[in-house]
């Protein structure tokens, strides 16, 4: 019988675990996408706010004001360096990424070898 509440008593230490783990899980899935879609409406910004400057550049092209078009060099140079903002933008979006499915990919591995480990112990 104490074989029986030893066993038992550690697949209730293993159930509340998978909760425990299941419940920071979501809330980290949650946290996840919050941050993503923080970046994603960053890289839209940018990007609307370069559909503007394109604009500008072509109503000033259109007009070849000599003035318009002086003023389209620093409307290119701000175009550019929105350019560069994006790339850095998606480069740590990619990044950030990258960290959390590796870590998902390693998670399930190492709740698989505590298992084992229990399993194996000779407490079990």
């Amino acid at each position: 019988m104490t074989t029986v509440e030893s066993s038992s008593s550690s697949g209730c230490c293993m159930d509340t675990d998978y909760y425990s783990n299941k419940n920071k899980t979501e809330r980290g899935d949650v946290e996840l996408w919050e941050t993503f879609s923080k970046s994603f409406n960053q890289v839209q910004s940018v990007l609307d706010q370069n559909r503007v400057l394109i604009q500008q550049v072509n109503e000033n092209h259109q007009s070849k004001l000599p003035d318009n078009l002086t003023k389209n060099v620093s409307l290119i140079r701000e175009i550019n360096g929105n350019i560069s903002t994006v790339v850095s933008l998606y480069s740590k979006l990619s990044a950030n990424f990258t960290h959390v499915f590796h870590q998902r990919a390693a998670a399930p591995a190492a709740t698989g070898m505590r298992k084992k480990n229990i399993e194996q112990s000779p407490e079990a």
